[in-house]
């Protein structure tokens, strides 16, 4: 599956961080995590801080599928509004969703801490009204995050965005609860920390089949070697469908732009991350060396050639939305690049196992949240495999 175009920001501002072997021999573990982007570091990594003994293994190189494309805003706030998201699940399960992400935000900064060269920053999220017709929804996710405690929030009026962001929008909830953070190099940091519990690492490995058996699963590989588990988590994120007998999710194309690098680093208050309620929304973010960040646009289909093909309309078009919200800061692009996403029904990720696949679990993290998801997804499943029960798993189960 083409996740990405060529030139994601990330991808070339760092490179090959570090080179890992491809399976030159059939090994056998305790599990084995497939796919080896962000989501399966994190998860390989509290796996490996459990004690387990873990093998994880790509088809490509390390973080170069989407999470080489992440734009890595993290945010607690779901792609589903909390008040429509009450009606899909539950109040007690859309609630408790909002209070992972925003708890995972605080974890992830956590483990960031611990590398001195990933860069992880918090900062205020703002999002704001399309249109007047959606102010209304916007105070009534407003007065449930102050109902729940849902980090501290402000409902702006039409002048304080005004004085904060300089543009125009009828009202916005200002959460101070963001951050952003580089998902590619946390990736790799997380499993060179891993492999010194033991991790094993194979990428250039293809998985060709898998055999799930009664007390163990067999990955077979495009080099002839096999993989034996007593557990597998497969963590390869939009691919992760070819694995699942029913379907779970819908594919997206989406664009993003960055800028040159400017003199002066200041753009709106704090740097805020932004976004807005239109869908697809566009949304915005800063960087540590004085670039902007755009993306959206998104379409609703996958095929790699459209989407890239589209890649330079798309670029005009994140330049001119920019261009009406900041008319007097000249955004000159330097990189786009275009991926895949998807979405599930309500917004939520799939977190566990599905009784048609003995002995694996999935850790699948959609959407705008598929960082936080990720975290929230590796503490629920090492909870399962270490025999712990845990309260959140059957928010995100595949029979919800």
């Amino acid at each position: 599956m083409d996740l990405r175009s060529h030139y994601p920001f990330w991808l070339l501002k760092h490179g090959i961080v570090k080179t890992y072997p491809s399976l030159n021999e059939s090994v056998h573990t305790d599990v084995v995590v497939m796919g080896a982007g962000i989501t399966g570091a994190i998860v390989a990594y509290y796996l490996c801080k459990a004690g387990f003994k873990v093998a994880i293994v790509d088809k490509r190189h390390v973080g170069q599928g989407s999470t080489a494309a992440s734009t890595c805003l993290l945010q607690y706030e779901i792609d589903t509004p909390m008040h429509k998201l009450i009606g899909m699940v539950g109040e007690r399960n859309a609630v408790r969703s909002y209070e992972l992400c925003l708890l995972s935000i605080t974890k992830l900064h956590k483990i960031a801490s611990n590398f001195k060269h990933v860069e992880f920053i918090t900062k205020p999220s703002f999002q704001f009204a399309s249109y007047k017709s959606d102010v209304a929804d916007l105070e009534k996710e407003y007065i449930l995050r102050k109902q729940y405690g849902i980090s501290e929030v402000e409902l702006l009026a039409e002048n304080d965005i005004r004085d904060k962001y300089t543009f125009r929008a009828p009202a916005g909830i200002l959460s101070r609860d963001g951050a952003q953070m580089d998902a590619y190099r946390l990736t790799h940091s997380l499993i060179h920390s891993a492999m010194r519990k033991g991790l094993q690492v194979y990428d250039g490995t293809e998985v060709t089949g898998i055999k799930h058996r009664k007390r163990s699963v067999q990955l077979l590989t495009h080099t002839g070697y096999t993989i034996t588990a007593r557990k597998l988590i497969i963590c390869c994120g939009y691919e992760s469908q070819n694995y699942i007998p029913k379907k779970v999710e819908t594919l997206y194309s989406t664009y993003a732009v960055i800028s040159e690098p400017f003199e002066k680093g200041k753009f709106w208050y704090k740097n805020s991350l932004i976004w807005e309620t239109a869908q697809p929304y566009l949304y915005l973010r800063t960087t540590s060396d004085n670039r902007i960040l755009i993306g959206g646009k998104d379409d609703k289909f996958y095929n790699p050639d459209k989407r890239d093909a589209k890649l330079p309309l798309k670029t005009k078009q994140l330049q001119q939305a920019f261009g009406k919200l900041f008319p007097d800061i000249n955004f000159k692009p330097d990189f786009e690049w275009a991926g895949t996403f998807c979405n599930t029904k309500d917004g939520l990720p799939y977190i566990g196992s599905i009784r048609q696949r003995s002995n694996t679990y999935f850790a699948l993290g959609f959407g705008g949240n598929g960082i936080t998801f990720s975290e929230i997804a590796a503490e629920i499943i090492t909870d399962l495999l270490s025999d712990r029960k845990n309260k959140d798993a059957a928010i995100f189960s595949f029979d919800r």
